[in-house]
């Protein structure tokens, strides 16, 4: 940056959930990532919030990541069914209104991948709405794990479909040892 001005800077965290190991990151006073460490996408999404946000990769915890943790730690404790952490997408605007669009699916419901495009308005882009869905950096938050094929199979998740089936237990009240 010019004028010693500082290059602004994503925050992360990691948080060791029930079912994975997670990044959280901060930006600014929002939540930008919280992304399974193993996902193999995971370079292409820290290259795209970096070059989105002008930002660089910082060690640390944040406010928001505090509350972020706190949240989850409800979450998998089926003490919170509705996250208030806010929230920054950072990808095209079509990702976006993707990811958006997430956050209606409420909890303990699924909804196909179809049926998420049709609800965009854009009922042929099913493979596009699936790569959005895919290139999701707020996992959980916004859950794509909510989003399965039109013959509700457990299809494509980031964490693995081991995740995606114990998320979808938890939020069905399915009893499972975690």
């Amino acid at each position: 940056m010019k004028n010693g001005e500082r290059t602004p800077v994503i925050v992360y965290h990691s948080y060791s959930s029930p079912c994975g190991e997670l990044l959280l990151g901060s930006f600014e006073d929002k939540l930008c990532l919280c992304n399974w460490r193993t996902k193999k996408e995971r370079e292409h999404v820290d290259r795209r919030l970096q070059r989105i946000l002008s930002a660089c990769y910082e060690e640390g915890t944040s406010d928001v990541i505090g509350q972020a943790e706190r949240q989850l730690n409800e979450y998998f404790a089926r003490r919170r069914k509705v996250f208030d952490v806010p929230l920054l997408f950072a990808g095209t605007e079509f990702q976006e209104a993707v990811w958006n669009a997430l956050l209606t699916i409420p909890y303990g419901t699924t909804l196909s991948y179809a049926a998420l495009a049709k609800q965009l308005g854009a009922p042929k882009a099913v493979r596009a709405v699936a790569n959005a869905n895919g290139a999701n950096s707020i996992s959980i938050f916004a859950p794509c794990h909510r989003v399965i094929g039109s013959d509700h199979s457990l299809t494509g998740y980031g964490g693995g479909l081991p995740a995606k089936k114990m998320l979808l237990e938890l939020e069905s009240g399915v009893q499972r040892l975690l």
